[in-house]
């Protein structure tokens, strides 16, 4: 039977004061976004807007030009959802292959597979830069996808043949009893049982590529094509001081990949259960 005592009650506290702690940020970036020029300047940070502004909200959104923030958001869920489409086509695919295959080649692909996680992907940014554009494929949303994907496929190879190595092969071959093609097995019996798999490789896949600047400054410099984050830091180095407009770009960022993570929490922690059981 639970008691509520002393111990419970400064744990709760404790709980609530860390909670607030972490929030403080975030109450930061609304407050700060939602004030209006003057108030950016006469009042204290955390102190709320007199009135609720969401002139910086327009003005970002109204911006044109190789920094436009609607432009910016929409190549970058191009690029994120294009990688994580090919993530979880090639990923399931090669996995499935290797977790099945009893071939020592299937064991050393895994392996590099690992090695290939561990190093830097830094490392081979200059090779990958003079082959990218050799091909042509430097400033452009196609190029970075491809980059992506063959960045990541050692992650989502990884997420996914672990899964696959603990899913029985009772439902494959029940299947091709009732006649189903190796294609058919794999698309509509065992990919849906992955999906938990399928949540983690989306939502990690997701995170690293709307949230990176490198290889976007990189491979799309100096080309009209920009993501949001590099548009969000020539926003802040031309606004400078303009911190109700800097944090409005802040919270139009994190909208989308909430959202997404929202949607597809639940996969995610089944899959990320899933793997530390396996």
């Amino acid at each position: 039977m639970f008691r509520y005592t002393k111990l419970t009650a400064v744990r709760e506290v404790l709980v609530w004061i860390a909670t607030l702690i972490g929030l403080l940020p975030f109450y930061l970036l609304i407050v700060t976004a939602l004030k209006s020029d003057q108030e950016i300047y006469t009042t204290t940070a955390m102190a709320p807007p007199s009135s609720i502004d969401f002139s910086s909200f327009v003005t970002v959104l109204s911006t044109t030009g190789r920094s436009s923030i609607p432009t910016s958001i929409l190549n970058s869920v191009i690029i994120t959802a294009g990688t994580i489409a090919l993530l979880i086509l090639l990923g399931s695919l090669a996995a499935y292959v290797i977790s099945r295959s009893t071939r020592r080649w299937a064991t050393w692909v895994y392996y590099m597979a690992l090695i290939a996680i561990i190093l830097p992907a830094q490392l081979g940014t200059v090779p990958l830069y003079i082959g990218a554009r050799s091909l042509g494929l430097t400033g452009s949303v196609w190029g970075l996808i491809l980059l992506w994907t063959g960045i990541l496929l050692p992650l989502s190879l990884f997420l996914y043949a672990s899964f696959f190595r603990g899913l029985p092969t009772d439902y494959e071959e029940a299947a091709t009893i009732d006649g189903a093609s190796p294609t058919q097995t794999f698309f509509r019996v065992v990919l849906p049982m992955m999906a938990p798999a399928t949540g983690t490789v989306a939502i990690l896949a997701g995170l690293i590529v709307w949230n990176d600047f490198f290889n976007s400054l990189v491979f799309l410099g100096g080309s009209r094509t920009q993501t949001l984050p590099v548009a969000m830091y020539a926003y802040v180095g031309g606004l400078v001081s303009a911190w109700n407009k800097i944090f409005a770009v802040v919270l139009i960022s994190m909208i989308p990949i909430l959202a997404f993570y929202m949607f597809a929490q639940k996969r995610f922690i089944q899959g990320f259960a899933g793997g530390l059981k396996g």
